[in-house]
């Protein structure tokens, strides 16, 4: 066991976070904390690293662990680039590996008395240096930064030169390339496209240590973690599995827990009803009766309320006008920002009750096509149009469109004047928004908080073809579980960008990959668009084999007998070249050989002056070596 978390408590003046949270990680084990926005998830992570104090409880980690958590890396010297500051994350790789050079520069003044000692600590620092990664870690890091999405020509980049949302990714490399024996993660694949946020789940499931991540990306979740800590009710619950099973297991213990809340509120509705036909007998016997059932009531603890009771956490939409059969038509749909072309060429159709999603890497355009689709941007060639009756609603978190004087239940009530003040605080409530949340005034709520605001406002308008950007963001996952359901359930049409694959395959009926300037349709949800895409990809390679086959064979039946006759003479020429190269090399490779056989020598070793002069030889020697490869390698790059 790493870490171990017993009954864990933490409180904000009245407001209780948490009341007991118990849990432990053992080593290499992957784990996974869920629960609902405020439900004190990152709270934990930062009562473990210490960051906050707990009112009660404690957290116990194994002797000699290390542990690394994103929050806690202090940000790089912005003057300093991204490699350079990742790279800095192993400091103590960089500081062994200038002692051993330090050290082979002293060996051939060190005296004949001391040599032996300092030999034996040059050859244990060497071995620690080794095992500790220190003849890879430069090329791990070089892969780290390319899996988390940054360009070769991007590895060069200062610090102040990038985005917030760059620096985060930043600061994930440099914890993932320490190798902590614990990982602590708050919310890793914000900020990642969907091909960095593939390539961490399988860095993550290759770990060598244990990793405790609090994320809303079930899908990320599903692929990694073999245990779920569920905070509910201020309290936690362990499920062993995936989250699929967690997800399975959570919704057989909510039909046993909704029974037996039914049936205490029948019983205690039954006991209220007998102890108010007592008092209604005025005798003493009666009244003594109804002050017992009182205080046996009073004893019974009373379970919270499920969820699935909670009507404000349910929303059906539906669109104010039904439309015709043909949604959209794009013909030629063209874009390019300066020398950047996004995407050319596109043909695009979509049917009423269709939900389209569209996926792709970060910067390939997604939110651009939108954007020309709602006439915020124009395309540079070609056209749209919109069906018979169609209605269109776009939700942009950059563009939204609130009066910052009003206030929440106002913003939806002055504009929907027909619905009620239960409608009201229904919608609201579906999108976290509960109790005395809904008299803020929208200038007081944050991005995250605007972003929701505007996506209840754009499902309750009259729009019968929404067109959605990233709408699972700030969401939670009992929201993002409330918005699938009502866009299931919905008649109208959409279309929308999401990075968030568990709600991809949840919802949509049909998926376009923007690609290489290209849109590639899959009729299908997520799960299918991967097999399909897969696929693909061996069908490819395979018909790219046979066809370089049949090119050569091709080739080589159009070059005429003077040809293959001159290039068999060139082949014949180089392939002697090489001979003779091997050759030298063979010869200095056993003349290295000799040397480190002298060098081993106990006479020599213990010499300084031989030892120096033996070591002046083997440099000498490698001196030679080293163009020899070099050549090696070119002439058979010709042949």
């Amino acid at each position: 066991m790493i870490l171990s978390c017993n009954h864990i408590e933490k409180a904000y003046g009245v407001d209780v976070i948490l009341k007991d949270v118990s849990f432990f990680i053992n080593d290499n084990e992957k784990a996974a904390i869920v629960g609902m926005n405020g439900a004190g998830k990152s709270t934990i992570l930062k009562i473990i690293m210490g960051e906050i104090s707990k009112d009660g409880g404690e957290v116990v980690f194994a002797k000699d662990k290390t542990v690394g958590y994103l929050a806690q890396h202090e940000e790089a010297d912005l003057s300093c680039s991204i490699y350079e500051a990742v790279l800095e994350a192993r400091s103590d790789l960089l500081s062994m590996e200038k002692r051993l050079r330090q050290m082979e520069e002293q060996m051939a003044t060190i005296s004949q008395e001391e040599l032996s000692d300092f030999m034996e600590q040059y050859h244990r620092l060497q071995d620690e240096f080794e095992e500790q990664g220190g003849y890879t870690f430069r090329g791990e890091i070089t892969a780290v930064i390319r899996g988390l999405g940054f360009s070769d020509e991007e590895f060069g980049k200062t610090m102040q030169a990038l985005s917030g949302g760059q620096k985060t990714r930043v600061g994930l490399a440099r914890l993932l390339v320490s190798k902590p024996d614990l990982l602590l993660l708050d919310e890793p694949t914000n900020h990642l496209d969907i091909a960095s946020i593939e390539w961490l789940e399988d860095f993550l499931k290759n770990y060598k240590g244990a990793v405790l991540i609090v994320s809303h990306d079930r899908y990320f979740l599903d692929r990694i973690v073999t245990k779920v800590i569920e905070i509910e009710n201020r309290v936690s619950k362990v499920y062993k599995g995936s989250y699929s099973d967690y997800s399975r297991k959570k919704e057989e213990a909510r039909a046993v827990y909704i029974k037996h809340y039914l049936e205490q509120q029948a019983e205690i509705k039954h006991q209220e009803k007998v102890i108010q036909t007592f008092r209604g007998f005025k005798t003493e016997a009666a009244i003594i009766k109804a002050k017992s059932r009182e205080k046996a009531l009073d004893r019974i603890e009373r379970l919270d309320k499920p969820m699935e009771l909670r009507q404000d956490m349910h929303l059906r939409l539906e669109p104010g006008i039904e439309s015709g059969k043909d949604v959209l038509h794009a013909e030629d749909l063209s874009k390019s920002f300066g020398d950047k072309k996004l995407f050319s060429d596109v043909q695009l159709d979509i049917k009423k009750g269709e939900r389209v999603a569209i996926i792709g890497a970060n910067g390939t355009g997604k939110t651009t096509l939108l954007k020309i689709l709602n006439g915020m941007l124009d395309s540079e060639n070609g056209s749209f149009q919109y069906g018979t009756n169609v209605v269109p609603g776009y939700y942009d978190q950059e563009q939204q469109l609130l009066s910052e004087d009003k206030t929440l239940f106002d913003e939806i009530g002055d504009e929907y004047t027909d619905m009620t003040n239960t409608r009201i605080r229904t919608v609201l409530g579906a999108f976290l928004f509960t109790e005395d949340d809904v008299f803020k005034r929208i200038r007081d709520l944050s991005g995250g908080e605007r972003g929701r605001m505007s996506l209840a406002k754009l499902m309750l308008s009259k729009a019968n073809f929404l067109m959605l950007d990233e709408p699972t963001n700030h969401l939670d996952i009992v929201s993002k579980e409330i918005l699938e359901s009502a866009l299931n359930d919905y008649t109208g049409t959409v279309l929308f960008v999401s990075h968030d694959r568990y709600f991809i395959n949840r919802t949509a009926t049909r998926i376009l990959e923007l690609k290489d300037g290209a849109f590639h349709n899959y009729l299908g949800n997520y799960d299918y668009y991967l097999e399909k895409s897969r696929q693909l990809t061996q069908e490819l390679l395979s018909t790219n084999s046979v066809s370089e086959a049949d090119n050569t064979k091709e080739t080589e039946a159009q070059l005429d007998w003077q040809e293959q006759k001159r290039q068999a003479a060139e082949k014949r020429k180089l392939m002697n070249a090489i001979a003779k190269v091997e050759k030298e090399i063979e010869q200095l490779e056993q003349e290295l050989a000799l040397i480190e056989e002298k060098q081993a020598d106990p006479s020599i070793a213990t010499n300084s002056g031989k030892l120096n002069e033996w070591a002046n030889k083997h440099f000498a020697v490698s001196e030679k070596l080293e163009p020899l490869y070099t050549k090696w390698e070119q002439l058979t790059n010709e042949v």
